[in-house]
């Protein structure tokens, strides 16, 4: 087991989460409740990871922010470092990559909260902001939870767009992922045996748990609202 590359990537989920997830709230609210021109547009391009193979978008990721372009310039100014092959080079990517994954089940949540409830917060003269932390929050949770372990469990496992973007430097940007594919290509497969399978039961362990949760706030808002 390489347990700098689980490390790291371990550490790169949990970074992707704690960044995408409030942003993908934000997302996802708006829309859910508003109608405006264009909005299929817009749920279309946030669909794009989804179809577009990782390795596209790790490379315009790759050619955008690296340092032959004006951007991954004056980001290597600003920040004292180029994003490419390095670890904050990879968030960008893996936020960019996991955008529908956080995004598409909190907004269908968002849109199976009732009308009438809302409206009557509103009645009650609460702001918006309470409004979202009292109410929809709460009613929301399960598409929230949803948008975490999706998350969570696709940067854990990604590997065309972090190979792109980051390379293959230990400590820094190489994940379990091409910790796998490096123990194949040097034929230990007990090593990428063992990994993919930790990586396995993991990816079925969180999903059941995320399910049987899932089913049960569910059901507690049923029994709530009867």
């Amino acid at each position: 087991m390489d347990w700098e590359a689980l490390w790291l990537s371990i550490k790169l989920s949990t970074v992707t989460v704690v960044i995408l997830v409030p942003m993908a709230i934000l997302a996802g609210r708006f829309l859910a409740y508003r109608q405006f021109r264009g909005k299929s547009w817009v749920e279309a391009l946030v669909m794009v990871p989804l179809v577009l193979p990782p390795t596209v978008i790790g490379y315009y990721l790759l050619v955008g922010l690296g340092s032959e372009s004006w951007l991954g310039q004056l980001l290597e100014q600003l920040l004292g470092h180029q994003l490419v092959f390095h670890f904050s080079g990879l968030v960008i990517a893996s936020i960019l990559v996991n955008i529908p994954f956080a995004i598409q089940p909190i907004q269908r949540a968002f849109e199976a909260v009732p009308e009438d409830v809302r409206d009557a917060a509103a009645c009650c003269g609460m702001s918006r902001l309470k409004v979202l932390f009292k109410i929809e929050l709460p009613m929301v949770w399960p598409g929230v939870l949803t948008a975490m372990v999706l998350c969570f469990s696709h940067v854990l496992g990604e590997f065309g767009v972090v190979l792109m973007m980051g390379g293959n430097i230990a400590g820094e940007t190489k994940t379990i992922a091409i910790s796998i594919y490096d123990s194949v290509q040097a034929f230990d497969f007990a090593s990428a045996g063992n990994m993919s399978l930790v990586l396995l039961l993991f990816a079925i362990t969180v999903l059941a748990l995320t399910t049987s949760l899932s089913r049960r706030v569910g059901g507690q808002h049923v029994s709530s609202r009867r």
